[in-house]
């Protein structure tokens, strides 16, 4: 799975087309390199959905607030700090002017949709000039199933997606940008419209957002739906953490957890006056832990609906633009009628 741990490459070949490929990691990138894919590649793959975005922010503005989410919970690669991967990455979106066609390289889950519309608002409010500006976006691929995302396929089978690449429209520039400003919004309603509206020129959004809409507090429980999807694991005994990230996959539609946003939830279960799960682990150096994860009983009343876990310990956790803090929150995710209610 692509982690926000993933660092830029930038190489021109001397057989290269005016072209600039925009990957969603170095997964992808390490293969496509060596794929028959003309032209230059540069990665963009912060973990938006995790930590603060706000909107209305300078890209340095953006890229400190970023990093000083980062640095905070020990993101680094390679001995490399956040603030210069973050500015790579940027400066490779921003080099899109120099080539004749960029080409932005994603899937359908949430992780690369957050991607999306963060560049096409980027692409919207900068004149693509006589830069084409190309989309190739997949939710599948023949003989490969499950399919999980790009980071599967090998130089071949990326190489033949390149002649199914489209031009982005002007409705999916307007489409992004709008959710884009929605996303960053201080208040999540403007994102629950928006999902709730037409999002066909992307087909892959509007079920991402929702994914990302049921991140907030869930009124049953106060739990998002991944601490849910945690807990749910863990009732059925105790995990090592590479095991419980592992059975994640088999709850999501389309996977988009790194190990460093899952390991953040589990230890936010873990903290508090009243923790919902207990953690004997060993650390490791840019890998999980080792060790067991078990539920507490406290864990286990609260995935049954008999208490509320924002109520019992608080909360303290960006979503886009909105920032949740204290024991009540304005906003919940109603399961039922699956939708993001104020209450």
């Amino acid at each position: 799975m692509i982690s926000p741990a993933e660092e830029v490459a930038h190489e021109q070949r001397p057989d290269q087309l005016p072209m600039l490929h925009i990957l969603n990691g170095d997964s992808v990138r390490m293969t496509i390199e060596n794929s028959l894919v003309p032209g230059a590649f540069s990665v963009w793959a912060d973990a938006l959905h995790d930590g603060p975005v706000p909107g209305g922010l300078l890209p340095e503005q953006f890229r400190k607030v970023r990093t000083t989410f980062w640095a905070a919970n020990d993101w680094r690669t390679a001995n490399v700090q956040p603030p210069d991967i973050l500015e790579r990455w940027d400066n490779g979106l921003a080099s899109f002017s120099n080539y004749d066609e960029v080409v932005m390289w994603f899937e359908h889950d949430l992780f690369d949709q957050l991607i999306l519309i963060h560049h096409l608002h980027f692409f919207a409010r900068h004149n693509g000039g006589p830069t084409a500006v190309s989309l190739i976006c997949i939710d599948r691929f023949p003989g490969v199933d499950p399919f999980f995302g790009l980071g599967q396929l090998n130089a071949d089978q990326l190489s033949s997606l390149l002649g199914t690449r489209q031009r982005v429209t002007q409705e999916q520039l307007d489409l992004g940008r709008d959710a884009w400003a929605a996303f960053t919004a201080a208040d999540p309603m403007a994102l629950q419209q928006l999902v709730s509206g037409d999002t066909s020129s992307l087909p892959f959004l509007k079920a991402a957002l929702v994914r990302f809409l049921e991140e907030y507090p869930s009124k049953m429980s106060g739990l998002p739906r991944t601490e849910r999807q945690i807990l749910t694991v863990l009732a059925a005994g105790p995990r090592s953490p590479e095991s419980l990230f592992r059975a994640m996959y088999d709850l999501e539609q389309g996977v988009f957890i790194g190990d460093l946003s899952f390991w953040l939830r589990v230890k936010a279960l873990a903290d508090g006056p009243n923790p919902l799960v207990d953690l004997t682990v060993t650390d490791r150096p840019d890998r999980l832990p080792t060790g067991e994860i078990k539920i507490t009983d406290v864990g286990r009343a609260v995935l049954n609906g008999e208490n509320d876990w924002v109520a019992l310990n608080g909360i303290d956790r960006w979503l886009g633009g909105v920032h949740l803090q204290g024991r009540e929150v304005a906003w919940r995710w109603d399961d039922a009628a699956s939708i993001l209610t104020n209450v």
